[in-house]
């Protein structure tokens, strides 16, 4: 790996171009193909602790620290960090930006060198495997042979069951956390809600929207609001806004934001298309519907994790509906079926599929406790000393 791949500056650094085309599960060539990544921690000499945590549908490379874009603390910062359930005292933590992303990873916001102009609707559909291609590639040309975890939540989860059926023998253990194995009907229904959202808009222009300096923020914010709900519980919202009103006392009989909820969800959306590409948005939505690991193993999702020495502890959340318990238990009867090491904790909360990204103290004892038993199994010691790669 030389100098030149690794590219750095202010917001996006550092980002690395794979050194052969990615042949995408489509059969399409794609190339070149650069990744934005992070890093936390130190890589021990052995290189033998790392920790690749992947980010969900609208997350990033950013866990941890203050977002470059945002301004606010990153997606994990509860969970990542020194002394913290993913100690970076301990353990090197990589996260990417996945393939099609907007931060920095070759997306469709990104420059295709045949035209010099956007990608747009031109960049080549992609799918949840084809992001676990990228990100082994990259740790390959990053010298890290193998990982000691890979983890995250929803499309993250995603990721790390990928992870473990395409990749078993360079990873020791997997933790997807309110995941699946693939995605219900009503999870592609409200994909599709959001996508449609997006390409009703105007200035969507047909996906050539930054070629025309213009942004469907109406669409994306839609979708935004949309997605959000799903992510949310009943619960958790009465709780947080009721049927309270929005700066008034009294209904206005209009189309304002007359509710605190309404309020809130306007406020989603509308901050969300400072950070996000609309383009980026319909293409991992469209990757989360297409994973299957059932159905590409013969429709028996068993065959998906045969003779895997891969050590798995799935979480799950009581109110998360978007991606129910059952689905987990699903996974964890397959693991059964293979004798593999697994573990498995239903939390209980009442803060519906957002609660992998709160602090939520059972999901943190749970996952310090497992990451704890994996790292003694394996020799992993308590602190990490040695080279940052």
């Amino acid at each position: 790996m030389s100098d030149a791949d690794i590219i750095a500056d202010e917001t996006l650094a550092p980002r690395l171009t794979l050194e052969e085309p990615l042949i995408l599960q489509s059969g399409v060539s794609l190339s070149p193909v650069t990744i934005a990544y992070q890093t936390y921690g130190t890589l021990n000499d052995e290189k033998s602790n790392t920790v690749l945590v992947c980010h969900a549908l609208t997350g990033d490379q950013y866990v941890a620290g203050i977002h470059p874009i945002s301004g606010r603390e990153g997606w994990w910062h509860h969970l990542v960090g020194p002394g913290k359930v993913i100690d970076t005292n301990r353990y090197f933590v990589i996260a990417t930006n996945v393939l099609g992303g907007c931060m920095g990873s070759t997306g469709p916001k990104e420059t295709n060198p045949k035209s010099g102009k956007p990608y747009g609707l031109d960049f080549p559909v992609f799918t949840i495997r084809d992001m676990v291609q990228a990100q082994a590639r990259l740790l390959e040309q990053l010298g890290i042979e193998k990982v000691f975890c890979v983890t995250g939540g929803s499309m993250g989860a995603m990721q790390a069951l990928e992870w473990a059926h395409r990749f078993p023998e360079r990873i020791t253990a997997a933790v997807p956390i309110a995941g699946s194995y693939r995605h219900s009907a009503q999870n592609i229904a409200f994909n599709e809600v959001g996508r449609q959202a997006i390409m009703a808009d105007p200035d969507w222009r047909q996906g050539k929207f930054l070629e025309e300096n213009t942004v469907p923020k109406r669409g994306l914010a839609v979708a935004r609001m949309a997605a959000h709900v799903t992510y949310l519980s009943e619960p958790a919202l009465h709780r947080k806004f009721g049927r309270k009103l929005q700066d008034r006392e009294n209904l206005t009989y209009g189309f304002d934001a007359e509710f605190q909820v309404e309020s809130y969800l306007r406020h989603q959306g509308y901050t969300f298309v400072d950070r996000f590409d609309a383009n980026s948005y319909l293409y991992v939505t469209r990757a989360m519907d297409y994973f299957d690991l059932a159905e590409e193993n013969g429709g028996n999702l068993v065959n998906a994790f045969k003779d895997t020495n891969v050590r798995f502890c799935l979480i799950s959340f009581t109110s998360d509906w978007l991606f129910p318990t059952a689905e987990s238990r699903e996974i964890v009867h397959a693991l059964n079926a293979n004798a593999a090491k697994v573990s498995f904790v239903e939390v209980e909360s009442d803060k519906g599929h957002d609660a992998f990204l709160l602090d939520e103290p059972e999901f943190h004892g749970a996952l310090r406790g497992f990451l704890d038993g994996a790292a003694r199994a394996i020799g992993l010691g308590e602190g990490a000393r040695g080279e940052s790669a």
